[in-house]
């Protein structure tokens, strides 16, 4: 049993900041000349990518949740279905 849901959104914008951080750390130190440019379509295509990461997660627990739901009410309820007695 799972102890949380998981989150492929958040795992994806956080191994996006840690390359970015790595490719600062790299032109910082001086092993790596980068120009600061290049980062800043790194940074919104990992946002990007990790909006859809979420988005498609959302969509496939809507669903799952949906279906669940579904056979879960395909019985009767209780009181109608003549389980009881009538007063």
């Amino acid at each position: 049993m799972l102890r949380h849901e998981i989150r492929p959104g958040r795992a994806v914008a956080g191994l996006v900041m840690l390359a970015l951080a790595a490719g600062y750390a790299a032109d910082a130190a001086g092993v790596w000349n980068a120009p600061w440019v290049f980062f800043f379509p790194l940074f919104f295509g990992g946002l990007w990518l990790a909006a859809t990461a979420t988005w498609v997660n959302y969509m496939i627990r809507r669903r799952r949740d949906a279906r669940k739901a579904s056979t879960e009410n395909a019985a009767a309820p209780p009181s109608s279905s003549g389980d009881q007695a009538m007063r």
